[in-house]
C-alpha cells in the first residue's frame, strides 16, 4: 500500500501544498516581529481566494487575479490596522472579528461563482532540468508562485536580519516606546508591515483557489490560516523554519490524501483531522518548550502590546 505512492510525485505535491501557507506564514511573521498579534490569516486569505479568482475569471488572467487578492488581503490587514494602530481596539478580538466577517464576505461575494473553472496557471518551462529523471518532476516542474515563495523566504530573511528597514522592523516589535523615543514611526511601521501580511496571505488565499484547486468553494482555506498562525511559534519567528514548518504540515495534509488513496485501513476521518491534530501536537509541544523558557524569549517582546504615541 505505502508502495504504491511514488515518492517524486508526493514531494512535488507537497510543495504546491505547502506554497499557500507558507506565504501566509511568512506574511504573518513580519508582522508579529513588528510587535502586532493579527489572528485574521483565515479571513483574510478566504478574500483574498474569492476576489482573486472573481478577478481572473473575469480577466481570463491568474496574474491580474493574484494582484486583486493582494490589494484585498491588504485591504483587510489595513482595516485590522486602523482599528488596533489608531483606534487601539484589542488585537485579538479584533483579528478573531476579521476572521468571522472574511468567513462571511467570501461566502456573500463567491455565490455567483460556484462550478466555473479558473484559467489556470503554466509550469514553469526550466528546459533540462525539467527532463531530469527524478528530480525533474519532482523539483522542476511547478508553476511560478512555488518558487517565488521560496525566493521570498530567502528575501525575507535577508530583510529582517541584513537591511535597516528590517532592523527598524524588529526594533519596533521588540520595544515599540525605545523605538519612537529614537525618532521611528511606530505606527507607520506597523501598518506597513500589517498591509505586507494581509497582501501575503491574499496571494496565499488566491493559490488555493487558482492554482491548487482551482475553483471557488465556500469556507475553501479550511484553517490554512490556522497553521500559518501556529507555523510563525513553531519557526520561533524565522523565515527558514517557517519553509520547514509549511513544508512539514504540508506533507502531512498530501500524505493523508495519498493514504486514502491507497486505501489505507485508517479512518477517512482521522486521516482529515490528521495536520490539524499535527497542529495541536506542535503547540502543546511549544506550550511546553514556553514553560521551560524555551520559545517565549524567541518571541517580539512587545507582540501583541498596543502603543500610543501619546504616552
Amino acid at each position: 500500500m505505502i508502495g504504491s505512492i511514488d515518492p517524486a510525485l508526493l514531494v512535488a505535491a507537497l510543495m504546491v501544498a505547502s506554497t499557500p501557507i507558507l506565504l501566509a506564514a511568512l506574511g504573518e511573521l513580519v508582522v508579529e516581529r513588528a510587535g502586532v498579534l493579527n489572528l485574521g490569516v483565515e479571513g483574510m486569505m478566504i478574500m483574498g481566494a474569492v476576489t482573486g479568482f472573481m478577478a481572473a475569471v473575469a480577466s481570463d488572467n491568474s496574474w491580474v487575479g493574484f494582484l486583486a487578492a493582494m490589494g484585498a488581503g491588504a485591504a483587510m490587514a489595513t482595516l485590522f490596522g486602523i482599528l488596533t494602530q489608531h483606534l487601539l481596539s484589542n488585537q485579538v478580538a479584533t483579528g478573531l472579528a476579521l476572521t468571522l466577517f472574511g468567513l462571511g464576505l467570501s461566502a456573500l461575494l463567491g455565490q455567483g461563482w460556484v462550478g466555473i473553472k479558473a484559467p489556470g496557471l503554466a509550469r514553469l518551462d526550466l528546459g533540462p532540468l525539467s527532463d531530469l529523471p527524478v528530480l525533474g518532476p519532482m523539483l522542476f516542474r511547478h508553476d511560478p508562485l512555488v518558487y517565488v515563495s521560496l525566493a521570498l523566504v530567502a528575501a525575507t530573511w535577508w530583510v529582517l536580519n541584513r537591511s535597516r528597514a528590517g532592523l527598524v522592523l524588529r526594533a519596533v516589535g521588540e520595544s515599540a516606546e525605545a523605538a519612537h523615543a529614537l525618532g521611528y514611526d511606530v505606527r507607520g511601521v506597523r501598518m506597513a508591515a500589517i498591509a505586507f501580511g494581509g497582501a501575503m496571505a491574499g496571494l496565499g488565499g488566491a493559490y488555493l483557489s487558482l492554482v491548487r484547486v482551482p475553483a471557488w468553494t465556500e469556507g475553501m482555506t479550511a484553517g490554512a490560516g490556522w497553521i500559518a498562525l501556529a507555523i510563525v511559534v513553531f519557526a520561533s519567528w524565522r523565515p527558514g523554519r517557517a519553509l520547514i514548518g509549511a513544508y512539514l504540515f504540508g506533507g502531512i495534509a498530501v500524505l493523508q490524501l495519498n493514504l486514502q488513496a491507497a486505501g489505507a485501513r485508517i479512518p477517512v476521518e482521522l486521516l482529515s483531522a490528521s495536520p490539524y491534530l499535527a497542529t495541536i501536537l506542535v503547540l502543546v509541544v511549544i506550550s511546553a518548550r514556553a514553560k521551560a523558557g524555551g520559545v517565549r524569549g524567541d518571541a517580539p517582546a512587545d507582540l501583541g502590546k498596543p502603543f500610543h504615541a501619546a504616552r
